[in-house]
C-alpha cells in the first residue's frame, strides 16, 4: 500500500470486531509514526495505549461523568464558540450521516445519547489511544502532534487497522488523568479508537465527502 492508496483508505471507524489487536503491531505503528516532523524536533508527543481492564475501567469513568451530565472541561477549546459557513452546514451534514447510517431519527433523543456515549468506549475498539503534550508547549506544537496522529492513522491502516480519531476522549481530561497518573498540567489533546473494522456494521458504510482541490486552493503561478 502506498501513501496515496492510505490517505484514501482511511476512514472514521465506528464499529469494531473484538479481535485484538497485539502489542507488536501497535509498536510498528508507533515505531513509523516517531518519524513525524517537529519544529526543532521538540517531538511533543505522549502516548497512552489502553487496552483490558484498564480501558473498561477509562471508559466507564468517562461515561458516567458524561451520562450525569457534567460539563465537558478540555484542556483547549477545539470547536470555535460560534459556528460560521461553511464550516457549520459541513458539520449538519457529517451528523445527519451518522445518524442516518444509524437510522436514528430526529426526536430519538435517548438513542442520541447513547450514540454519544459511545465515544468514550472508543466504539467498542480494543484499543484506545490517548495523545498529550507537556503542558509547558504552545499552539506550534499542536500541529506537530497533528501530524503525528495523522501518522499513526496511515500506519495503522497499512497494517490492516482501523482507527477513528476523537476530540470527545478529550472532554473529561481530569477523569483520565487521575485514573492513568498524568501530571495536571498535562496537555490532553485527543483520542483515538484502533482496531479491526466491522465491514458488516452499517455505520462504517458511509464516506464523508471532501471538497475538490480548486475549493480550497489558489495557484499564485508564473
Amino acid at each position: 500500500m502506498d501513501v496515496h492508496q492510505a490517505l484514501e483508505a482511511r476512514k472514521s471507524t465506528r464499529a469494531f470486531l473484538e479481535r485484538a489487536v497485539e502489542r507488536e503491531v501497535i509498536v510498528r505503528v508507533l515505531d513509523a509514526a516517531r518519524h513525524a516532523p517537529s519544529g526543532t524536533n521538540m517531538q511533543p508527543w505522549q502516548v497512552a495505549v489502553v487496552t483490558g481492564a484498564k480501558k473498561r475501567e477509562l471508559e466507564q469513568a468517562l461515561e458516567t461523568v458524561f451520562l450525569r451530565g457534567d460539563a465537558v472541561n478540555p484542556d483547549y477549546r477545539y470547536y470555535p464558540q460560534h459556528w460560521a459557513e461553511p464550516f457549520k452546514s459541513r458539520r449538519k451534514a457529517c451528523g445527519l450521516q451518522l445518524y442516518s447510517a444509524l437510522e436514528i431519527g430526529k426526536g430519538e433523543r435517548e438513542r442520541q445519547i447513547d450514540q454519544w456515549a459511545a465515544n468514550f468506549r472508543a466504539f467498542g475498539a480494543p484499543v484506545m489511544l490517548l495523545f498529550f503534550m507537556d503542558g509547558s508547549l504552545e499552539t506550534g506544537s499542536f500541529i506537530d502532534l497533528g501530524m503525528f496522529v495523522q501518522s499513526v492513522m496511515l500506519a495503522a491502516t497499512e497494517e490492516g487497522l482501523a482507527t477513528c480519531p476523537q476530540a470527545s476522549l478529550a472532554d473529561y481530561p481530569q477523569v483520565i488523568k487521575r485514573i492513568l497518573g498524568y501530571p495536571d498540567e498535562t496537555i490532553m489533546v485527543c483520542g483515538m479508537a484502533l482496531g479491526y473494522e466491522d465491514r458488516d456494521a452499517p455505520v462504517n458504510g458511509y464516506r464523508t465527502p471532501r471538497e475538490e482541490v480548486d475549493a480550497f486552493t489558489r495557484f499564485f503561478w508564473e
